[in-house]
């Protein structure tokens, strides 16, 4: 069997394979266990092996590599025009093979553990700072019921929910002065949150030169600085700037 293209469609726990020959006809569909993949894979010749960007896409193309297989990472964007017919499993798997094979389609470089590690880093903290705006909407709105009105933003939040805290004449039943008060302190520990992850964020730009080249530019902060250096990588694998966009 010489096979030249596999299709590794990733998952959860069942990953399905398509194998095709040097003439581009399929001579093997199969399905792994996760547990399979590694031992499968290193069972074969080096070969070129498609994957669709996901989650897991990144460490298995680092996996792999290891054995000598050639990876290729794709948007999903980019595969969806192939999809011919139902979405299974199996006809993703023998959608990639086609798309892999393309001469102009565009690949994905594959991120390191660093990039990946610093890119978590920049997901909790915008997951913190969500749950902060959602947590700081809530407590203006709550008081507002009882006709306590507080500005927007939350450095005006911050300085006056306190005297709103303090003020017994001010209207606030006492069950709802301890909900406040519970939810001030869950703000708290979002500020907490946020802040030393920006902080570790900030070490890290102190310490990566691109990171800083990139803080010179007018309205780049040190934060979208270090992301954008996690999220790119190496700029030479983008042939422009717009192909780093799409």
């Amino acid at each position: 069997m010489n096979i030249t293209t596999i299709r590794l469609d990733l998952a959860k726990n069942v990953f399905q394979v398509h194998v095709v020959d040097e003439r581009g006809r399929a001579v093997l569909r199969k399905q792994l266990a996760r547990h399979q993949v590694a031992a499968f894979f290193a069972s074969l010749p080096p070969c070129l092996v498609g994957m669709e960007v996901c989650s897991s896409a990144h460490y298995g193309a680092r996996m792999l590599a290891t054995q000598g297989h050639i990876l290729r990472l794709m948007a999903p964007q980019f595969v969806k025009p192939y999809v011919k017919g139902s979405k299974t499993d199996a006809a993703d798997a023998e959608v990639i093979c086609e798309a892999v094979s393309r001469p102009n389609m565009r690949f994905v470089p594959v991120k390191l553990p660093e990039q990946q590690e610093l890119l978590a880093v920049h997901r909790a903290r915008a997951g913190f700072v969500k749950a902060r705006t959602a947590q700081a909407n809530q407590l203006r709105d709550l008081p507002a019921e009882f006709g306590i009105a507080i500005p927007m933003g939350l450095a005006s939040l911050r300085q006056r929910l306190p005297m709103v805290l303090v003020d017994s004449n001010n209207g606030l039943p006492g069950m709802m002065r301890e909900l406040v008060t519970r939810l001030a302190d869950h703000l708290r520990v979002l500020d907490q949150q946020v802040a030393e992850l920006e902080k570790q964020i900030q070490l890290w730009h102190r310490q990566s030169e691109p990171s800083q080249r990139l803080a010179t530019i007018p309205g780049i902060g040190s934060i979208t600085a270090r992301a954008l250096v996690a999220s790119i990588g190496d700029a030479r694998s983008y042939s422009n700037g717009r192909q780093r966009a799409d």
